[in-house]
């Protein structure tokens, strides 16, 4: 054990400390004896210890520990079949000293630590952190590894990789761990080459005019030779199947075609080659926009349905392209391509929930226009209650308290069979909550679950309480049979004693009821008692003839849902059709309360109306023309960065017979739809992508030369959602007049879209900034770079790494090399400044006690012969009053010798000094005393002053 100091310089004052140890013994003349020396003393080792605190003094001790850490790649590119778990659990176990110690980091997009450095063998050992292994970053794995190794030990790093990193510089973090002297030895994975074919771009121009000809090119690299089968998409249309000969190595096929629909369009090319080993990389996109004039998208529920609204388009020369909601699409990148979307008359039941977000998303995001126009299947009575369509439509699809609504009385019976489990029972869930919240409190609610049988999970009741209600129907579980009848019944039973003017039962099953008994006497007193029953079947394993025949027993509607995602659509479509108010069926001429741009074609007088769906104006929407009642007739606003119009009657002729034959309808449909378009030039704004391993780089400009060197407040920004409608929002940075640059992580491949937006301050100080331009364009993160098929320089990589670092290339035969090096003798250093610190605190305490506290003479001695003190007789003993008048005593014999000492020298002085003269005195007068002894004045003062004193104790 030694001991060093790190700061050699504040040594220095150890002399200034003899010059004040020095002057401090001089200045402390108050005190003397043993308590000066005390005093110095602890002043000085005081000092000393305070110098050496702030030297940083240090004890260490030498040691010859070894200590080594794994970093192990777990990217795609390296299976576990290589057994490098195996390795470094025998290169413990041959490791020569049971103190040298081992830890383990595992490397994929992130550097985890699977143990931490210590002297434990590896035996039971796993790999337990989570890492992505779509991605290779070993120099993440370095820097975390080299963090472990402790100071003062001969530790290394050993790195286990095929070196085929694509993310971080290995060799820029290698020569990092060289300057810390650290060495890095390397154990290659080398694997075998196997036969695999992958598309590692499909080409193709970011824009294109509509009828311009173009090329898609297709880069395919391959390990072999052979034939393969080369397909490729647009839009999920086929346009071509051609068999290629593949060379090993690069390989580049062109394909001619020409633009035709205007909007995004998407392109995938995929290959096929005979005993490919490697799937994962055989597909690609492309993207590109074809330039044209707007296109709008109609969905109609019903074929055949929007005749009037086609030829309205057609009229203003509007393209479009009408479709069932059965074709609407799962690509997000789909609806950006259209200016607006017309839903007429379509069910919230005929849209799944993932295609209900997409639009809402486009409209919200991608300033995409959105237009529903009325019929018996809009609305509320569609079921869109609480759907991401109501979020994005200016009006509300209940009620809201405007008109007296019926008493409803409603019984929800859930089948919780062991089949319903998982996302079934989620949905049933969230169906069997949203009619709670569709309800009012005079209504009554009751919830059934069954499975062999029934049981009441929320008995009928009133809905004071809808919080605790859907904490109930949340809480419901799922195991058990399927037995129909007997829950129906349950559910008929109790709703018969329910008072409510309108009655209604709703059945939700998956599957088959055990038993088959006749439904016909239990139906027919169901509608005895007005009790009315739809049924809800789920997937194809359902009784969908027994269930279709109930719902038509009981005067219901039947329901097969074979999206799951309609279930809560179908319940609150349910709990709106029972009541029969939310359709208005009475002639009307509307008010128009708004919409002055509209009032060209409006102004002149409105045709009367039959019928409409009743709404609720939102609280920030514009209502243009409204009833009676009053409610929206044609109401819009802005959602997000797009536009919404809600038309709540129908465009078929059924309540709107005198608007279809009225010459200004057609302009109105129109301008409803135009309204919804971007109200801005989309700029020309040019992005560019470009990924460095999982950072995204997007190089945006602008050629408009009014924005470039303006007034410098402009702002660029982007929105990027990826395949699963997960939204980033991100802002540029600018780095030249119209030149802007961000960066994007990305963890996942697939196709993202981004919308650029360019906003401009408004004039005025702390105005709103404002749109000028915008853009929206597609790209595509390919597949994981583990995937590819590289040109086999990882391995060279490593070397590279271990003779920058001085370190070694070990091998997978010998694992007992990984602790075979020599361990230079370490000092291990222990700080020691916060105790010199501590105990300087406790000097500093001393000295002042020594300085400040007063001891009475003798206190030392009686108390080490304090034993002695106890073994005399008790009068002896010694009290408080009895040291002071030992005090006293001691002071009055101080001044009587002080007064002893002044009266002698007196007399001295009088012996000394020259005989005076007398003077004549009378003769009768008697001889006085000699002048000797005339002297006892002094003592008779001092008496005096005595005798002051003991009155003052006194």
């Amino acid at each position: 054990m030694g001991i060093q100091v790190e700061h050699l310089r504040v040594l220095l004052l150890l002399p200034l400390l003899l010059i004040y140890i020095g002057w401090l013994w001089i200045s402390l003349h108050r005190l003397q004896g043993r308590r000066k020396k005390a005093v110095v003393a602890l002043r000085s080792i005081m000092l000393i210890l305070l110098v050496f605190a702030l030297a940083g003094t240090q004890l260490f001790t030498k040691t010859n520990q070894r200590s080594v850490v794994f970093a192990i790649d777990r990217s795609e590119s390296v299976k576990e079949d290589r057994k490098e778990l195996a390795w470094i659990q025998e290169a413990v176990k041959a490791r020569t000293s049971e103190k040298d110690q081992a830890g383990v980091v595992s490397a994929a997009l992130q550097a985890s630590i699977e143990k931490p450095v210590d002297a434990r063998n590896l035996d039971g050992f796993q790999f337990t952190a989570e890492a992505n292994p779509q991605f290779s970053n070993l120099a993440s794995g370095l820097q975390l590894a080299a963090g472990l190794l402790p100071k003062g030990n001969s530790g290394r790093v050993i790195v286990m990789s095929d070196g085929e990193e694509n993310v971080g510089d290995l060799l820029s973090q290698g020569k990092l761990l060289r300057d810390r002297g650290i060495q890095v030895d390397v154990v290659p994975l080398v694997g075998k080459e196997r036969k695999d074919a992958a598309i590692e771009t499909v080409r193709i121009p970011d824009k294109l005019y509509q009828a311009e000809a173009y090329t898609v090119q297709v880069v395919i690299r391959s390990t072999t030779t052979g034939p393969a089968q080369l397909r490729v998409f647009e839009d999920n249309r086929e346009m071509t199947v051609q068999w290629v000969q593949l060379n090993k190595g690069e390989n580049v096929f062109a394909l001619q075609s020409l633009a035709k629909e205007p909007g995004f369009h998407r392109y995938r090319a995929e290959v096929y080659l005979e005993g490919d080993e490697q799937s994962a990389n055989n597909t690609q996109y492309g993207f590109s926009k074809v330039q044209g004039p707007p296109k709008v998208l109609i969905v109609e529920g019903t074929a055949g349905s929007s005749q009037n609204v086609e030829s309205a388009l057609q009229a203003a020369m509007i393209p479009f392209e009408t479709i069932v909601p059965e074709l609407l699409s799962n690509d997000l990148i789909t609806y950006t391509g259209y200016e607006s979307i017309i839903l007429n008359n379509v069910a919230a039941t005929q849209i799944p929930q993932l295609q209900m977000d997409m639009i809402e998303q486009a409209v919200r995001d991608y300033s995409i226009g959105l237009v529903m126009l009325g019929g018996d299947n809009s609305y509320g009575l569609g079921g869109y209650f609480k759907t991401p369509i109501e979020r994005a439509l200016p009006v509300y699809m209940d009620l809201r308290g405007k008109r007296e609504i019926p008493s409803l009385g409603i019984v929800l019976v859930i089948d919780k069979s062991g089949s319903m489990s998982g996302e079934k029972m989620k949905l049933a869930q969230e169906a069997a909550s949203r009619t709670v919240d569709l309800l009012r409190e005079k209504d009554t609610i009751g919830v059934l679950g069954f499975d062999s049988s029934p049981n009441w999970y929320v008995e009928p009741q009133k809905l004071t309480d809808k919080k605790g209600i859907i904490q109930k129907i949340n809480a419901i579980p799922a195991d058990g049979g399927t037995e129909i009848y007997t829950a129906v019944e349950e559910a008929y039973s109790k709703l018969s004693k329910v008072e409510a003017q309108r009655k209604h039962i709703i059945l939700l099953t998956d599957g088959q009821s055990a038993t088959n008994q006749s439904y016909a006497a239990l139906t027919e007193n169901m509608q005895k008692e007005q009790i009315t029953m739809s049924t809800v079947a789920i997937g194809t394993d359902a009784d969908q003839s027994l269930l279709s025949q109930l719902a038509e027993l009981a005067k219901g509607r039947y329901y097969a849902a074979v999206d799951q995602s309609t279930i809560p659509a179908i319940f609150s479509r349910e709990a709106v059709l029972i009541s029969r108010t939310y359709v208005v069926n009475q002639p009307f001429v509307p008010v128009i309360t708004g919409g002055a741009d509209w009032r060209s074609f409006m102004g002149q007088g409105l045709p009367v109306l039959n019928g409409y769906i009743a709404t609720t104006p939102k609280e920030a929407a514009e209502v243009v023309l409204a009833s009676s009642e009053p409610d929206p007739v044609l109401a819009r606003w802005q959602y997000g960065s797009g536009r919404s119009v809600a038309w709540t009657s129908d465009v078929t002729g059924a309540w709107s017979a005198n608007w279809v034959t009225w010459p200004a309808f057609p302009q109105m449909l129109a301008s409803m739809v135009k309204w919804t378009f971007p109200q801005f030039q989309s700029s020309p704004i040019e992005l560019q992508t470009h990924l460095t391993g999982n950072e995204l780089s997007l190089e945006a400009s602008s050629g408009n030369p009014e924005w470039i060197g303006g007034s410098g407040e402009e702002e660029l920004r982007a929105i990027v959602t990826d395949e699963s409608l997960s939204m980033q929002e991100i802002s540029f940075t600018s780095t030249a007049p119209g030149n802007y640059s961000a960066q994007l992580p990305v963890d996942k491949s697939g196709v993202y879209i981004a919308k650029t937006e360019l906003l401009a301050s408004g004039g005025g100080e702390g105005a709103e900034k404002r749109v000028i331009g915008s853009s929206t364009t597609g790209f595509v993160i390919p597949y994981s770079p583990e995937y590819r098929i590289t040109e086999g320089q990882g391995l060279s990589k490593l070397q590279q790494l271990a003779e920058l670092t001085g370190g070694r290339m070990l091998s997978l035969e010998h694992p007992e090399e990984a602790f075979a090096f020599a361990s230079a003798p370490q000092k291990r250093f222990t700080p020691i400044s916060v105790y010199l610190l501590v105990a300087a605190l406790a000097l500093l305490l001393l000295d002042i006690a020594a300085r400040r506290l007063s001891l009475p003479p003798g206190l030392w001695a009686r108390a080490f012969n304090g034993r002695a003190a106890a073994a005399g007789p008790p009068e002896q003993a010694e009290t408080p009053m009895v040291r002071l008048r030992g005090r006293k005593q001691l002071a009055e014999h101080k001044l009587q010798r002080k007064s002893e000492r002044l009266a002698e020298g007196g007399a001295l002085r009088a012996a000394a000094a020259p005989p005076r003269p007398l003077p004549e005195q009378p003769a009768a007068a008697a001889p006085g005393p000699p002048p000797a002894a005339a002297a006892p004045a002094p003592p008779d003062s001092m008496s005096r002053l005595l005798e002051a004193k003991r009155r003052g104790r006194k």
